[in-house]
């Protein structure tokens, strides 16, 4: 990977494992300096350990514990971040949850919480991120665009997924959050996309392919014949947060090994 992202500054929230870590360690080796957001103390060796794989290969950043769901704790971090390098150039809203129940027996507190991490979160870190790129404007030695929003979608802003309207719902809000952001800020130069993974070998999902029977079973549903990894969503982070995307802009790039297909289609139902 280049350095097509040299000089630039990188939020990338939920970045502690998972597809936000490989993010960041992709950014990071692309050039840019990255701030790695966590939610609760329990995931700080997580991040420190993110970082320290950054600074071992020469690059910078540091860490910073961050309840995206809260206005006055992002506030905080934005405020961190413009204190330590002046601007910020990249924001990846990637944190998420799941908190998975059937629909009769979903409480309101589940439907809150995931609301408030998935799309809240999203639209206070996007907001803030705006706010500063359209202040500062385009410097062609950073960038073509004035900012870059990367937001985390999913292939369940298009898939219902019964057995968690409360993540299908968050990520469908996603999708018009970002479309409607990128109309808005177009004029400015900010770009605006999604990512939108299907299934991705992580934490959140360890169920679903920690066994060769589960994964032949997940395998049903992706034409492609394999399970995502981490890195398949990092590299196309980095290619939308470079000049290489700068005629893209309000789209979601779904990454999923054909699952939006909707395979069980493919010999005419």
């Amino acid at each position: 990977m280049g350095k097509q992202l040299r000089g630039q500054i990188a939020l990338v929230t939920g970045s502690s494992t998972g597809i936000g870590a490989a993010i960041a360690l992709a950014m990071a080796e692309a050039g840019a300096a990255v701030i790695i957001n966590f939610h609760s103390d329990k995931s700080r060796p997580d991040a420190e350990k993110i970082l320290d794989d950054i600074k071992s290969a020469g690059g910078d950043g540091f860490v910073h514990q961050c309840d995206i769901s809260q206005e006055a704790e992002v506030l905080t971090m934005y405020s961190a971040i413009l204190s330590r390098y002046g601007t910020l150039d990249i924001a990846v809203t990637n944190a998420g949850i799941q908190q998975d129940a059937p629909f009769l027996e979903m409480t309101l507190d589940q439907w809150n919480v995931v609301i408030g991490t998935n799309l809240t979160g999203q639209f206070l870190c996007a907001r803030e991120a705006a706010k500063e790129f359209k202040r500062r404007g385009v410097q062609p030695s950073r960038s073509k665009a004035a900012g870059k929003i990367i937001c985390m979608s999913s292939v369940h802003e298009v898939i219902p997924w019964a057995g968690h309207v409360n993540y299908a719902a968050s990520k469908g809000g996603v999708k018009l959050l970002m479309q409607s952001m990128a109309q808005e800020l177009a004029p400015y130069k900010i770009r605006v996309n999604s990512l939108g993974p299907g299934a991705i070998k992580t934490r959140i999902n360890k169920d679903a392919w920690d066994t060769p029977a589960d994964e032949q079973k997940l395998l049903e549903l992706i034409p492609y014949g394999r399970v995502g990894v981490p890195e398949d969503i990092a590299k196309a982070a980095v290619w939308l947060a470079s000049d290489e995307s700068d005629y893209v802009t309000g789209t979601t790039l779904f990454i999923d090994g054909g699952m939006t297909l909707y395979p069980g289609f493919a010999d005419n139902g």
